[in-house]
């Protein structure tokens, strides 16, 4: 479907906010380290205040009908690591030295960021992108998700009315009130960079903006459980990661590959943890609800609870269930469950003998989707940490986590705390990294003279230097 053009009192509007946006970036250039730390403590607690947020997380479900109300409160961690990690970090002046190689590099602000926000997250990732954007001396206009406009513009309203007791200028931050496609279109042409957290489709429009654009590609987090899994732990880790906000995240566990030597163990764990296991029959029930006819996901079962999702296939579970879980009946594009699921559902495959076994199911189900994204392993084998690293097309592999509270960064491991994940060339991104602070930024490199470096062509060249050969006269 083409995108509708444009009207005059839009572009008017978004030339206004570009405007206001344009005059205040000169002055929050200038600041000081000091200066744009106290705004960032400021607006993460404006909005990320336990009272806030979790007001802002009920909306943003309650507008989107998508979520869980209590899971939607747990990704406030994401705000207290983001914090960290960014007060951790210089922005202003020099960041870095190397005096060996000559090398010094100063931060600079990379201007105005156009940040597309997901429905997903419409109270997080704006409170997110505002703490980067603000410690790297950047202004931003949030473009919402129509659905979830009304809570995006209050995070930002409530981060607003933060910079402005500081004495701050409030336009800083800004959000439109009315968007759609051909408005999130036109201010990705006129912003600086992009930040683009969404679907295929905002993906692409990013990239075809013509401007540098930082996203995040689709997940189909698969995890692996080797004979050596604690099969207890495993359940309950699976079970946090599959249930947190109704499996709205793309890094939120869809996929199980298990050995067979526990599987029978590992599925009565995650029936302890409230997974229901359903029949051949309730399995074809649920992918009719799922899936229409031209293999489209259906929103209404998107980040649903097991009841609702169960209901809408035509049957009952007890209430006591937490999620649901299907045997796959294969792998492959005609095999909807090895695709993402995006909602309270896992797929469970078995495998036996080798290692390798895992690794061919782990392969083919990234050729159905998600490659980039992420992977995980239940395992106390290096050996088979390391061959799934070596081998699987994803840019983080999470240890015995939760793929849905680790993947973005936590307290538990090194990985940079963020809402926004680049996948990789294979997800079709710039970056094969959490989009952080660095991202926000650009460098101007100072190199001053050093002792020459530069190593005999014997060297260099090793067996294939043939000293009989030299330059024609």
């Amino acid at each position: 479907m083409a995108t509708k053009e444009i009207t005059a009192e839009q572009l008017q509007m978004l030339e206004e906010l570009v405007a206001r946006a344009r005059r205040v970036q000169s002055v929050i250039e200038g600041y000081s380290q000091e200066r744009v730390d106290r705004m960032c403590r400021a607006v993460a607690w404006a909005a990320g205040n336990p009272e806030d947020f979790q007001r802002l997380c009920w909306m943003g479900v309650d507008e989107s009908g998508a979520g869980d109300r209590n899971g939607r409160y747990g990704k406030r961690h994401k705000i207290l690591g983001v914090l960290r990690d960014a007060l951790r970090q210089r922005s202003v002046g020099i960041v870095e030295m190397n005096p060996e190689k000559g090398l010094v590099r100063y931060a600079k602000p990379a201007g105005l960021i156009a940040s597309l926000i997901p429905m997903t997250n419409p109270e997080l990732t704006p409170i997110v992108t505002a703490i980067y954007a603000l410690k790297a001396r950047d202004v931003v206009i949030f473009s919402p998700h129509p659905r979830t406009k009304k809570t995006t513009f209050e995070a930002v309203r409530l981060m607003r009315d933060a910079l402005r007791a500081l004495g701050e200028p409030e336009d800083f931050l800004q959000c439109i009130e009315d968007p759609n496609m051909a408005v999130v279109e036109q201010i990705m042409k006129m912003g600086d960079l992009i930040m683009a957290t969404g679907g295929p489709a905002m993906t692409k429009a990013a990239h075809s903006s013509g401007k540098p654009a930082y996203c995040s590609g689709a997940g189909n987090a698969t995890m692996i459980f080797d004979e050596t899994a604690d099969v207890e732990i495993a359940a309950r880790n699976t079970r946090i990661s599959k249930t947190s906000d109704f499996g709205s995240g793309c890094s939120a566990d869809g996929n199980l590959i298990i050995h067979g030597k526990i599987y029978d163990r590992m599925v009565k764990a995650l029936q302890d943890e409230g997974g229901y296991l359903a029949n051949d029959e309730e399995r074809e029930k649920l992918k009719r609800a799922m899936w229409d006819e031209e293999g489209h996901r259906i929103v209404a079962t998107v980040a649903v609870s097991p009841q609702k999702l169960a209901q809408a296939a035509g049957f009952e579970i007890p209430e006591d269930r937490r999620f649901i879980m299907v045997t796959g009946d294969g792998i492959g594009k005609e095999h909807k469950f090895s695709g993402e699921k995006l909602t309270t559902l896992l797929a469970l495959y078995r495998y036996e003998g080798e290692f390798e076994n895992a690794l061919a199911m782990m392969d083919r189900i990234y050729r159905v989707g998600g490659r980039g994204h992420s992977c995980g392993i239940y395992s106390h084998d290096d050996e088979h940490i390391h061959r799934l690293a070596l081998r699987a097309p994803v840019t983080r592999i999470m240890v015995r986590q939760p793929q849905s509270k680790a993947n973005a960064g936590s307290a538990e491991n090194g990985m940079p705390m963020t809402s926004s994940m680049g996948c990789g060339i294979w997800g079709g991104n710039m970056v094969s990294e959490n989009i952080a602070l660095k991202h926000y930024m650009q460098s101007t490199w100072v190199a001053r003279p050093i002792l020459r470096d530069q190593p005999d062509e014997a060297v260099l060249f090793g067996e294939f230097f043939d000293p009989s050969r030299t330059r024609p006269s």
